[in-house]
């Protein structure tokens, strides 16, 4: 059953430009994010390659990251579901699929947590030697998008809830989607790079 939603309507084409600028403007924003983080996994390779020991596989937590990454990879299907509500104008769905989300963001920064402490304390890793320089800047700061996607994720679910979005006007939940698909992609290939090539 469709819903509807309480907020006021704009001129189509008006509203459909501005959607258009929107995205647009956050593609160009992504382009430059991700500048970044292919600099930092090259400047981790380069700093592998120099190193006088590096730590194996086998002494990351392979089994934690990996469901780390099965949390990561499961939120973007929530969000993928969201999204499609939304066009389907079933507004009811929105708000706890975009929950979800949220709550497994914060299940894979609780699980970065333990790993840093792990590393930290029994493996010995810092910023002292070369690998814990180039693993914690890499991962610190996509751990920061993660925790920027979530509360950003809160908020949305909030407005959804409150029937802030509705037919044309859910832009705001996709532009959210493409920030969270954006954090997945880079996780995927620092996972590959720092804890498959090793």
């Amino acid at each position: 059953m469709n819903e509807t939603s309480t907020l006021p309507k704009a001129a189509p084409q008006t509203l459909a430009l501005s959607n258009l600028f929107r995205k647009f403007g956050f593609w160009l924003f992504l382009s430059s994010e991700l500048l970044i983080f292919c600099g930092l996994i090259g400047a981790f390779l380069v700093t592998k390659s120099y190193a006088k020991s590096w730590p194996l596989a086998q002494d990351l937590s392979l089994w934690l990251v990996s469901l780390n990454t099965f949390l990561l990879l499961t939120s973007s299907l929530t969000v993928v579901l969201a999204i499609d509500a939304a066009r389907a104008n079933k507004l009811s769905r929105v708000p706890v699929l975009i929950l979800i989300s949220a709550l497994l963001g914060v299940g894979f920064l609780a699980g970065q947590a333990v790993e840093y402490t792990h590393l930290i304390t029994v493996e010995h890793h810092g910023f002292a030697d070369p690998f814990g320089t180039a693993f914690f800047i890499l991962t610190g700061l996509h751990g920061l998008h993660v925790l920027v996607g979530v509360l950003w994720a809160f908020g949305v679910s909030a407005r959804a809830r409150a029937r802030a979005y509705g037919p044309g006007n859910f832009t705001s939940i996709e532009v959210f989607g493409l920030y969270w698909h954006f954090v997945d992609l880079v996780w995927i290939l620092i996972f590959t790079v720092v804890y498959l090539i090793s």
